[in-house]
């Protein structure tokens, strides 16, 4: 019975396949066209079920199906309905399966600058349910987004450099990092900050990693080719350090587009040679290969991104976009699963980056646009589109992004 909160059965029959789709119900109808109804119906619909003692008009599994579909900040109001619901939320096994969920709704994250009075603001782009703002003022900071991994975000703070914070901008819970015991004396090269930003959060443990990476000089002195990595640790609450030597270098891009995988944190080098890896399991950079058909020249440019939970490289030249998934991860065995015409967009692929994609579609970012392709349909799609003159273009501050219930604390 729904009063007993999640039921035994229900329980089991997720529990058998929590990555399954949704309930025969759920597919012969517009699931999000549903949801996205009049509240106060949608509410009064569902809540028949509590009142009349768990026989209602949807079964038990169908309506957790449902909830687990809704946006947080919806899911959060109707906490009010009902106890069940208030408690719905605080339930481990719930949590899992929403965050399950959410994992095939990829968005994108991106800071919209105005030239004009020196302002800028965060928006979310969502294939589902359009454009919204972001706001990240619970931080009380002035801060710019550094990495992003299964909806929580690391954030810098601009005006303190070396503070660090972890956040989830949906429940706006945030977490303050102690600072590491580096000497003052000792900065990362060249810009005082490191190098690489990675956040890895692991859904299933709840717990997550930070990574700053770089090269370091100590104050008077030219680097002397030291590669010094220190990753938090959530459930420690500290920071461990170890030291490598190497000699990499990475475009804008390549620092944006971390993945996490296997355990591991992922980028592309400039040279575009290979991809660089963090193993956090044992604290070991290593050296994956690429795709051995990936074709180098000019005007080919690489990227790295997350393909449904495994790497894959997109090309861009000219007339194409080729994706590569890593089927195997590890025996390094690439396979190509799309080759996507450009033609109809020719004028805009010089200055367009894809961003994020699922097996159904690819985001991407220009200048002032945000597009979306739909592999199905073979449709371009434009979600957005900056109004005013911009002072960066949008690609240069977008992150793959997903809403989700992980808590930083």
């Amino acid at each position: 019975m729904l009063h007993n909160f999640l039921s035994l059965s229900v329980k089991k029959k997720l529990e058998k396949n929590p990555k399954a789709e949704p309930f025969l119900f759920l597919n012969s109808i517009n699931c999000t066209t549903f949801i996205w109804a009049p509240q106060i119906l949608f509410w009064f619909r569902l809540s028949i079920m509590d009142a009349s003692g768990g026989d209602g008009i949807f079964p038990e599994e169908v309506v957790i199906q449902i909830l687990a579909r809704l946006p947080v900040k919806s899911l959060f109001r109707s906490k009010t309905v009902c106890k069940l619901w208030y408690r719905l939320s605080l339930d481990k096994f719930f949590i899992q399966l929403y965050n399950e969920v959410s994992r095939k709704n990829h968005m994108i994250l991106v800071e919209v600058s105005d030239s004009s009075d020196s302002k800028s603001s965060l928006i979310c782009v969502d294939k589902l349910r359009g454009v919204s703002e972001f706001s990240l003022d619970f931080l009380n900071d002035r801060v710019k987004v550094r990495a992003s991994c299964n909806g929580l975000l690391c954030c810098s703070s601009i005006p303190d450099k070396g503070v660090f914070y972890v956040c989830n901008p949906v429940t706006r819970e945030f977490r303050l990092l102690p600072k590491s015991r580096e000497r003052p004396v000792t900065r990362f090269y060249p810009d005082g900050e490191a190098t690489l930003v990675g956040l890895a959060c692991d859904s299933t443990s709840q717990k997550f990693n930070v990574v700053l990476a770089g090269c370091h000089r100590t104050f008077g002195h030219r680097p002397d080719g030291s590669f010094i990595c220190l990753v938090f640790d959530s459930e420690l609450n500290k920071w461990r350090k170890f030291i490598s030597f190497q000699d990499d270098h990475f475009t804008h891009m390549n620092k944006n587009q971390v993945v996490f995988v296997n355990n591991a944190l992922h980028w592309l080098t400039v040279s575009s040679t290979y991809i660089l890896v963090l193993d956090l399991s044992c604290d070991i950079w290593r050296k994956k290969a690429l795709p051995y058909d990936l074709i180098y020249g000019m005007g080919n440019r690489i990227y790295l991104l997350d393909f449904d939970g495994c790497l894959s490289v997109i090309q861009i030249s000219e007339a194409w976009m080729n994706i590569w998934v890593l089927k195997d991860y590890w025996i390094d065995e690439w396979c190509m699963v799309d080759r996507v015409s450009l033609r109809c967009i020719r004028g805009m692929v010089p200055g367009i980056f894809p961003i994020s994609q699922t097996s159904d579609y690819v985001i991407l970012a220009t200048h002032k646009q945000v597009l979306v392709y739909h592999r199905k349909s073979q449709v371009w799609k434009e979600m957005y589109t900056v109004k005013h003159s911009s002072t960066l273009p949008l690609w240069f501050s977008a992150h793959a992004y997903r809403s989700t219930m992980f808590s930083c604390n």
